[in-house]
């Protein structure tokens, strides 16, 4: 009975992953990794949670493939590693999907329809595609348990959130402020910092307008001079500011004065006279006329101000324009100085009512009007285009305001060194994101704007005194009379008042709720619910050991976990955290929708499968960098790796089935006892297996994959290609050296096969089962896990270890090369024996000369000393009658095995060999008759022709000569 099942060279990878995947669930595969390691020591990895509100992408599959790979990895190396899933349900990217589907748009629409349909609508919306997350995951062969999942939206989670915020409430670190912040007005809603930073686009055209103001007191004629490219901040504008140390000059030029920097003259126009210099001090307090009469603000307005922080001599006129409520710098500079604030521009990103000029418009449309109108007002000196870089929503495109309004606020630079000392003792990967991308945005760290004017998110748990201001954090459902089981999200939780402490009022909630990523730094306390319970079993889980996502979010998910675990625990979230890089089409364009550039996993999947997808990802290294992903790229993995380990297994399958070899009674003979061939592939696996382990313990899993590759194409190249002879039945192959390497190549493939596991979990478990036996007839060996997955992670046998075979084939197969090179260079084909190769260098043993001698098709090997400094080969060219008759015998065997192919004969089946030939050709057959019988398993040779399954006529060696086989 077969112990095999029959290996063909069509692999069907695709198609035989989906096999896999039903092996898996019938036999619950998973579920018994799991049970198998529940008792051993814990590798804790933390899921970031997508969003299941749209169709998962090529660039959902990189960070996921990363994932899995260690996860497998640590669970056949020895851990526990618990997979569960969890959902990201909140925020904007929800809400706007919804909105989309209603046809509606804005906040005012919203709560027209109604805040607790829509709501309900965005919770539904976060399921829609949670079947084709499912599929897309399974089919990656990304372990996870997605059936109890952690959601944000889940009452236990939401109350876990309150409860930290109450913790930092207590401690002074969460607070409210009126503060100019990133602002959507599609969205009508602020952004945190690290938002921001999602949203950048480079390029963006603005107008860049050099403006006059005309100074008070003077006759009319003499402007300060400022430049901006926010037009539209003008009509806000309250004052203008200096630095109190640099000169500033009144110039000369058309019949007006303009007051600007010296060192900033450069943005004149040709032509003007210099009639004083002043210091930036003998400036402020200087009054100037207003650009707009439209909501005139009370108080002091239109004045000059020394602001040394706001001014620079690199860019502009050394003028800063001031717009207190649409700038960071600005709001502070007013607040300190007392100057006038107020608002000419609505929530909706529209000029107010008051400002009749732009009533209604939005303020990007407004700015050709300005400029228009202060061109007509001859207060207009240049306006020009510019490209720079600006922020736009990350979530709808809009371009961002920067706006005063409430806000409430974590402190997190109170924290700011203890975040960069947490950030230290991550092992970050690739390392430079530690103090790169990471560090620097924590040295330059501001307070976290916590709070969103939205509807569908964590709602912020502060209530509010309407009579006295008190307010009140709470940390618990129940300090509100509710439990996690009730709804409580808006507009639900808005309906709950409590009695103020202070003065017996009422209390209400402030209407605002979370920033979503928040929510997602919350997940190693809130998916436990803790601390209202599994207090022991998060401390158990809490730091992660392993982390992954892609790059862009250093500054959301990776942020917000070490924030949150910073402030809340003083320690990091994550001991180390592999950032994978963005993917990108063939012309290094961020894949997207909108670009139309967009390759769908699923048919990468079915065409190419899983494992390629997986395997390209790791092994192109693409490590917080941009990865350029095409077709192509998994066609690579199938054709130069995977169909040369194939190839490598579908030969040892072939053979062992043709000779009954059967690894259940068939063991690897004591190491002094093989050949040297087998001891140098022993040797060369336990240098991968060691190699792999210590780079997949340093999360790199590009030079793990590496090292498996070039160990794979040494056992094609070298091993299989030396050995196969050995392989063959008949008297070439003595009895024990084919027992050596059967045993020794079933050894290394079974070996590959649990090493490459967790990168290719299906292309290994099918080799795996077929090699173990669980495939084939015949009954498995007993004890063998039926599942490559169930097995431990292979490591290095000490046995196997054998430097010196390592360095003495080395050395061989370069003196191989040396020997290639000269025979190209003497026009000599590798199939002309020839007398003997003379190495300068020292003897080879005598297994490694006949090597060396057989690679090169000589008759002997001389030594002589070394030349020159280094080792070296030459070859003696001379060809005798006997060589060239052998070299034709060895045309003929190339021959007739071609016509084995032809004729589809089975790799054992004997034929009967006709040759029609005369000359050298006849000679040659003559000569080597035995030798061409066993080369091509020809029964009887025959000197005449005849009916054949497949036959030849042509040229060999300038003579004619026909051939056929046949069985």
């Amino acid at each position: 009975m077969p112990r095999y099942s029959p290996v063909t060279s069509r692999a069907r990878f695709a198609e035989a992953e989906v096999e896999v995947l039903q092996l898996w669930r019938d036999n619950r595969v998973f579920e018994r990794t799991l049970e198998w390691r529940k008792d051993a020591p814990p590798f804790v990895f933390y899921e970031g949670p997508p969003t299941a509100n749209g169709l998962p992408g090529l660039h959902h599959v990189i960070s996921r493939a990363y994932k899995d790979v260690f996860a497998r990895y640590k669970q056949m190396a020895g851990f526990s590693v618990e997979r569960k899933a969890g959902w990201d349900t909140h925020g904007l990217p929800v809400e706007l999907e919804v909105e989309r589907a209603l046809k509606i748009s804005g906040k005012k629409q919203i709560e027209e329809y109604g805040v607790d349909r829509f709501n309900a609508l965005c919770k539904e919306s976060t399921n829609r595609y949670i079947d084709q997350w499912r599929e897309m995951t399974e089919r990656l062969g990304f372990w996870l348990d997605l059936d109890h999942p952690y959601r944000t939206y889940d009452g236990t989670y939401i109350e876990s959130v309150w409860w930290s915020l109450k913790q930092l409430w207590d401690r002074d670190l969460l607070y409210s402020g009126y503060r100019v912040a990133p602002y959507c007005p599609r969205c009508q809603t602020s952004l945190s910092s690290h938002e921001l930073s999602l949203g950048y686009q480079e390029d963006t055209p603005d107008p860049s307008v050099y403006v006059k103001f005309r100074v008070n007191d003077s006759d009319g004629t003499t402007f300060f001079l400022a430049w901006t490219t926010t037009p539209w901040t003008l009509p806000g504008n309250v004052a203008l500011a200096v630095h109190p140390h640099e000169t500033y000059v009144r110039v000369s030029q058309g019949g007006e004065s303009y007051i600007l920097a010296k060192e900033r003259l450069s943005v004149l126009d040709p032509g003007y006279e210099v009639l004083e210099e002043m210091r930036g001090s003998d400036l402020v307090d200087d009054t100037y006329e207003p650009l707009f009469t439209d909501m005139i603000p009370d108080g002091l307005a239109f004045v000059v101000v020394a602001a040394p922080e706001l001014v620079s001599m690199d860019e502009g006129t050394g003028i800063v324009h001031t717009a207190a409520a649409y700038g960071v710098a600005d709001l502070e500079l007013c607040q300190r100085l007392g100057i006038a604030i107020r608002h000419v521009v609505g929530f909706d990103g529209r000029f107010l009512d008051g400002q009749r000029r732009y009533a209604g418009m939005s303020v990007k449309d407004a700015d050709p009007k300005i400029i228009d109108d202060l061109r007509q007002q001859g207060m207009l000196y240049r306006a020009e285009r510019i490209t720079h870089t600006y922020p736009f929503c990350w979530r709808c495109d809009t371009a961002l305001l920067y706006y005063a309004l409430d806000s409430w606020f974590i402190r997190t630079t109170a924290v700011k060194s203890r975040l960069l000392h947490h950030n230290h003792s991550v092992g970050w990967h690739p390392e430079h994101i530690r103090d790169g991308r990471m560090g620097d945005w924590l040295e330059n760290l501001v307070d976290w704007n916590l709070s969103r004017t939205r509807y569908w998110g964590t709602p912020l748990p502060i209530w509010v005194c309407e009579a006295c201001g008190e307010k009140r954090c709470i940390g618990s459902t129940a300090e509100v009379g509710l439990t996690a089981a009730d709804d409580l999200h808006k507009p639900f939780i808005d309906s709950i008042t409590l009695p103020c402490q202070a003065c017996g009022g009422v209390m209400r909630r402030v209407p605002h709720v979370l920033d979503c990523w928040y929510d997602s730094g919350a997940m190693p306390f809130a998916q436990r619910h803790y601390p209202f319970e599994n207090e022991a079993l998060f401390e158990r889980t809490f730091p992660a050991d392993f982390i992954s996502e892609s790059l862009d979010q250093t500054r959301g998910w990776f942020f917000s976990l070490l924030a949150e675990s910073t402030l809340l625990f003083d320690a990091p979230a994550y001991r180390n955290c592999v950032v994978v890089g963005v993917v990108v089409d063939r012309a290094g364009k961020k894949m997207s929708k909108s670009r139309g550039n967009v390759l769908d996993p699923m048919a990468a999947f079915d065409e190419f499968g899983a494992d390629a997808t997986r395997w390209f990802f790791y092994s192109a290294g693409g490590l917080a960098t941009d990865l350029r992903v095409t077709k192509e790229s998994f066609q690579e993995v199938v054709r130069l790796f995977m169909l040369t380990l194939w190839n490598i297994y579908s030969f040892f399958i072939t053979y062992a089935e043709i000779d009954g070899f059967d690894p259940a009674t068939a063991t690897l003979p004591a190491i002094a006892e093989l050949p040297v061939l087998d001891r140098w592939c022993l040797a060369r696996l336990a240098h991968t297996v060691d190699v792999v382990r210590h780079r997949m313990d340093a999360y790199d899993a590009q030079d793990a994959c590496r090292s498996v590759e070039s160990f794979v194409e040494d056992l094609s190249k070298w091993y299989v290609r030396r050995s196969r002879r050995r392989f063959w039945k008949g008297e070439r192959a003595a009895a024990a050296d084919k027992r050596s390497a059967y045993a020794t190549l079933h050894t290394a493939l079974v070996t590959t096969a649990r090493l490459i596991a967790p990168f290719m979990p299906f292309v290994a478990e099918r080799m795996y089962r077929n090699l173990t036996g669980f495939d084939g007839d015949d009954a498995p060996v007993d004890g063998v896990p039926d599942s490559v997955h169930l097995t431990d992670y292979p490591v290095m046998d000490g046995t196997w270890t054998d430097p010196d075979v390592l360095h003495e084939m080395e050395r061989l197969r370069r003196l191989v090369e040396d020997g290639l090179a000269a025979r190209t260079t003497a026009q000599m084909r590798i199939r002309q024996p020839l007398r003997a190769a003379t190495v300068s260098g020292a003897p080879m043993d005598p297994e490694l000369e006949a090597i060396f001698a057989d690679e090169l098709n000589v008759k002997s090997v001389r030594y002589a000393p070394v030349t020159e400094g280094h080792e070296g080969v030459s070859l003696d060219t001379e060809i005798t009658d006997e060589l060239r008759l052998e070299w034709l015998a060895r045309e003929l065997s190339r021959k007739v095995n071609e016509l084995r192919r032809r004729a589809e004969l089975r790799v054992e089946e004997r034929i009967t060999l006709m040759v029609d030939a005369s000359g050298d050709v006849a000679r040659a057959v003559d000569a080597w008759q035995p030798w061409l019988a066993a080369e091509t398993l020809a029964s009887v040779v025959l000197r005449e022709r005849g009916d054949a399954l497949a036959s030849w006529e042509g040229d060999i060696g300038g003579e004619p000569c026909w051939m056929g086989v046949r069985r």
